[in-house]
């Protein structure tokens, strides 16, 4: 397994010292019923806050990602090509082997504390989901969030997990100081084509009660409708039976995005579709055909319906690259922080 391939950028690891070398893993099993079949490998990271390539399409430039590889076992899940760097499988090796970075809050809290770090907005959930089943036992969520606390630095989660209610008193304290933006990913609501496509994940009735709780205690949240898959969730009573939930659950906004279908991702989805829907193998094919993002044409006809819909509804769309924020909570009478360091990130 080549753990030397982990470097500050994945576009770049040759270039720079590896983020953790062999010597400081440690494998591990779990004998329980929702850990079975999962091999876990813990490293102690070397750096937690990675830089998005200059190239990417992302509204954001930095993101922490605790974990590499995701019992979600999502089949179009785009970061199954990062698995490749490790030698490990990109389809059931994604799924099942886990890499968990221990050390991240407390390497998390060093780096912000950096002089020369700028208090930028920091993504989570962009590569795979930080409240995925591992974070149930590892619990490296709080500390993270604490350590964008104590620094009133501004940051975002996008998850399928439930999990995120378990830390809704650290997020409604981060709220006080700092932006912090929340949104559930719920693409379709079909139960059987989220039994086979998502089949590690929460019911998506689940996610948009995660939604609906977070409304009730003050907390908005948007919903990405991610992804549109063609052919199979974008019939217009299919997106209208989605939007009308998401709605139903209170969403601030909802924002679709079509399937990508990346290299990694794209022969593992493709395996699936012709298991599941050998018929539509062709028409994949033929949508596909230009690369890994679906026709402009095809993509605005999604958007448009959405939006449609979105208003119908009662709920707006989330302009391209606009952060989701939640409804910070006023805060109860406190005395002024003593260090006006925290106040220079807002």
């Amino acid at each position: 397994m080549r753990w030397e391939n982990l470097t500050d950028s994945d576009h770049a690891r040759a270039a720079g010292p590896a983020l953790f070398g062999a010597d400081a893993v440690t494998t591990r099993t779990f004998d329980t019923p929702e850990f079975r079949g999962i091999t876990f490998h813990e490293v102690r990271a070397r750096s937690i806050l990675n830089r998005v390539p200059g190239a990417s399409r992302m509204p954001f430039e930095w993101t922490v990602n605790p974990y590499r590889g995701c019992t979600h076992a999502c089949v179009y899940c785009f970061a199954r090509k990062t698995h490749g760097y490790l030698d490990l499988d990109t389809g059931l090796g994604f799924d099942s082997q886990i890499v968990v970075k221990v050390n991240a809050p407390e390497l998390l809290r060093r780096q912000l504390a950096s002089r020369r770090w700028q208090g930028e907005h920091v993504a989570m959930g962009t590569n795979v989901d930080c409240y995925q089943r591992a974070e149930g036992r590892y619990r490296l969520m709080p500390g993270i969030i604490t350590a964008l606390t104590e620094r009133a630095n501004p940051f975002s989660i996008l998850t399928k997990g439930t999990l995120v209610l378990r830390d809704l008193d650290l997020l409604t304290r981060a709220a006080r100081v700092t932006d912090v933006g929340i949104s559930v990913s719920v693409g379709f609501t079909d139960p059987e084509l989220w039994r086979t496509v998502e089949p590690g994940t929460p019911a998506p009735e689940r996610r948009l009660e995660v939604v609906r709780t977070l409304g009730e205690h003050g907390i908005g949240c948007g919903v990405l409708m991610a992804p549109v898959i063609p052919f199979l969730s974008d019939e217009p009573t299919h997106l209208r039976a989605t939007v009308r939930a998401i709605a139903a659950a209170g969403a601030t906004s909802v924002t679709p995005l079509v399937l990508h279908l990346r290299p990694g991702a794209r022969e593992w989805f493709m395996a699936w579709l012709g298991q599941h829907h050998p018929h539509l193998v062709r028409r994949y094919e033929r949508l596909y055909a230009e690369g890994a993002y679906a026709p402009k044409w095809y993509q605005r006809r999604v958007t448009r319906q959405v939006h449609d819909l979105a208003r119908e509804y009662g709920i707006g769309p989330t302009r391209a690259g606009t952060p989701r924020r939640i409804t910070r909570a006023e805060p109860e009478a406190e005395p002024t922080p003593a260090e006006p360091v925290q106040l220079s990130f807002l």
